[in-house]
């Protein structure tokens, strides 16, 4: 049992020193940190307005259609698995109210979708890192939604690997579709884009 236990803290001793740099450096450097399996993940960049124009609709838009005790939440906190080593923070998490209660961070294996919108500075955290490390992490559907292209995806079926947990599952869709994350089905129309295929 000792043996164990101490394996157990050698093993999170690294990611508690990742976390605790993280917190010294959250309100000092700007943009968004994550801890994966292979380190510290920083989007040097802080979200852009068709970024967060993205998140908040997707969130507007499911909360229209779920039962008033789901919520579609796009604050704070992170979600964490310390023994994996993965500190995320989605932009979206759908998950049931009485689930948010209480303090620290969400436990993942009670988010019921965690969604995307992908990062235009390091858009690999969003289409790799986090497609490995979400169902690892028991989140049963991943949708990204891409602003660089106008295109998205619903990520689903969590099944086993050599490499670890992946999802069997990919639904892609354009922006103007109808893309269903969970149970619920929401309109893509009129999500803005980055850059010169901006929208007006």
């Amino acid at each position: 049992m000792t043996v164990a236990s101490d394996a157990s803290r050698r093993a999170t001793a690294p990611y508690k020193a990742m976390r605790d740099a993280l917190e010294a450096l959250d309100d000092a450097v700007p943009g968004k940190f994550e801890i994966t399996k292979e380190g510290i993940v920083h989007d040097m960049m802080s979200p852009g307005r068709p970024h967060e124009l993205t998140a908040g609709l997707v969130s507007r838009r499911l909360e229209k259609v779920m039962p008033d005790d789901i919520w579609a939440h796009t604050g704070t906190p992170d979600v964490e698995d310390e023994p994996h080593g993965i500190l995320r923070h989605p932009d979206v998490m759908v998950i049931a109210r009485s689930d948010m209660a209480g303090e620290g961070a969400f436990d993942p294996r009670t988010v019921i979708a965690a969604i995307e919108v992908v990062s235009e500075s390091n858009p690999e955290n969003d289409w790799v890192g986090k497609v490995r490390d979400y169902p690892l992490l028991g989140v049963p559907v991943y949708a990204l939604f891409d602003p660089r292209t106008g295109t998205g995806a619903v990520l689903t079926d969590i099944h086993p690997t050599p490499a670890g947990p992946r999802y069997a599952t990919r639904t892609d869709f354009l922006y103007g579709e109808d893309v269903t994350i969970a149970d619920w089905t929401i309109s893509t129309t009129d999500l803005p884009l980055y850059g010169p295929k901006r929208q007006t």
